[in-house]
C-alpha cells in the first residue's frame, strides 16, 4: 500500500505508548475477548489483530495457542509488536484500504482504534475490509467508544502526562458534540541519541451512535450483532460508554 496513505502521524509516540499503555490496554482488552470471542473459536485459530499497535495482546493470543497476523499503519508501533510477539506476523498497512481474501476465523480491533476512523463512510470500508477477509462464520468483536463516553467529563476536558529520565509527555481531550468530533493534542519530549526531541501531535476520534455502527456492520454483510458496555457489562471502571460489538460473516458467506 501507499505509505502516504497510513496513519505515520503515530510513529513519534510509539515509544510512550509500548512503556506507558500497551500492556494495561491489552489487559483491558483481554476481559471481554475472554467472554465474547475465545469460547467460539477453534483451538488453532487464525486471529487478524487490527490496528495492533505495539504488539502486546497478539502476544497474549499467541500464548493461548492461536496464530495471529497484526496490521497497523504506524512503522514505529510495529517495532515494538514485533519485539512484544515475535512469533505473531505483522503487516503495515491501513486499516482503511487493506485487502485479504478470505483467511481468519476472527477479527479483533480493540483499545477503541476504529474511532481514529472519523466518518461512517470510511468506517463502512474498514467493516467491507473485515468481512472479506473473515471466513465463512467468522467472528468480528472491536469496541468503540460512543458519543456518551466522549461527552463525560471523564473524556471530555480531561488531561494527563508524566515524566521519566527518558520522556515526558503531556495530553489534553476535548470533543465537540456538534460535530462528533474529538482532539487529543499530545506533547512529548523525548531522549534522542543524548538530545531532547520535542514532539506536537493532534488526533482526531469520531464519536459514533449504536444505530449507525450496527447500520453500517448489516450494509457489509454481518449478521448476529450484539453489544455490551465496558463497565456495565464487564466491570472496567470508568469506562462507560466504551462498547464491545460482536457480529459474524454468514455461514454460506
Amino acid at each position: 500500500m501507499l505509505i502516504e496513505t497510513r496513519y505515520s502521524k503515530y510513529d513519534a509516540f510509539a515509544r510512550i505508548y509500548h512503556e506507558e499503555w500497551g500492556q494495561e490496554q491489552s489487559e483491558w482488552a483481554l476481559q471481554p475477548l475472554e467472554k465474547l470471542l475465545i469460547p467460539h473459536l477453534p483451538k488453532d485459530a487464525h486471529i487478524f489483530d487490527l490496528c495492533c499497535g505495539t504488539g502486546q495482546l497478539s502476544q497474549q493470543l499467541l500464548l493461548k495457542g492461536y496464530r495471529v497476523t497484526g496490521l497497523d499503519g504506524s512503522e514505529a508501533m510495529l517495532h515494538y509488536a514485533r519485539q512484544n510477539a515475535p512469533e505473531a506476523h505483522f503487516i503495515l498497512g491501513d486499516a482503511r484500504f487493506f485487502e485479504f481474501p478470505p483467511t481468519y476465523q476472527a477479527v479483533i480491533s480493540m483499545s477503541a482504534s476504529l474511532n481514529h476512523v472519523t466518518s461512517i463512510e470510511e468506517l463502512t470500508g474498514v467493516f467491507h475490509n473485515v468481512h472479506t477477509a473473515l471466513l465463512a462464520d467468522g467472528l468480528f468483536v472491536f469496541d468503540l467508544n460512543l458519543e456518551e463516553r466522549y461527552q463525560s467529563l471523564l473524556w471530555n476536558g480531561s488531561m494527563g502526562g508524566n515524566v521519566t529520565d527518558k520522556y515526558a509527555w503531556a495530553v489534553r481531550q476535548s470533543y465537540e458534540p456538534e460535530e462528533k468530533i474529538g482532539t487529543i493534542a499530545t506533547t512529548t519530549f523525548q531522549l534522542i541519541e543524548e538530545n531532547w526531541q520535542r514532539s506536537d501531535m493532534t488526533w482526531m476520534v469520531k464519536g459514533y451512535s449504536r444505530v449507525e455502527v450496527e447500520s453500517a456492520l448489516e450494509n457489509v454483510g454481518f449478521v448476529d450483532i450484539r453489544i455490551s458496555d465496558a463497565e456495565r457489562d464487564f466491570a472496567i471502571e470508568g469506562k462507560a460508554g466504551n462498547a464491545y460489538f460482536v457480529c459474524r460473516k454468514r455461514l454460506n458467506g
